[in-house]
């Protein structure tokens, strides 16, 4: 059960990129998400418990906090970002998605830094699912969850 914790966790290795895993992290959600647009809001939901089990358990095992090479809690948020753009048949979408939830994700606003201090797995993913959401309702509010 490690062994997968960890897959996942570092998204089948992306998370031990040397320099911006994080930033990687949130591009190969975007690629995994690409073929198939209009499963992001699901692929984004039901990430979420797995990545908190996932990323817990990996930090345990390491014995970190919040370990570097965990990017499945970016790979949540950012899928979270792209749910607020349901017309995603366009590049621009994703690339102000990608943009947003980095942004959010690196700045953390209230309450992105609050939910960070939350224990173990919880803490480590849930931020990125605000930073996530707050990049979502962006997108929403500048009309990319228009379909027509």
């Amino acid at each position: 059960m490690r062994r997968l914790a960890t897959m996942i966790a570092t998204w089948f290795g992306v998370g031990y990129t040397p320099k911006g895993p994080g930033t990687v992290g949130s591009f190969a959600a975007l690629v995994c998400a690409f073929p198939a647009p209009h499963l992001v809001p699901w692929l984004a939901l039901g990430a979420i418990l797995p990545a908190i089990w996932a990323a817990h358990v990996h930090a345990k095992n390491t014995n970190s906090k919040d370990p570097q090479e965990v990017v499945v809690d970016e790979v949540v948020g950012q899928w979270i970002a792209l749910a607020g753009a349901t017309h995603l048949h366009t590049i621009a979408p994703w690339l102000i998605a990608f943009a947003l939830f980095r942004l959010f994700d690196i700045w953390k606003p209230f309450p992105i830094r609050q939910l960070e201090k939350l224990p173990g797995g919880v803490g480590i993913v849930m931020d990125d699912v605000m930073a996530g959401i707050y990049a979502a309702l962006v997108m929403w509010l500048l009309g990319w969850n228009n379909r027509y």
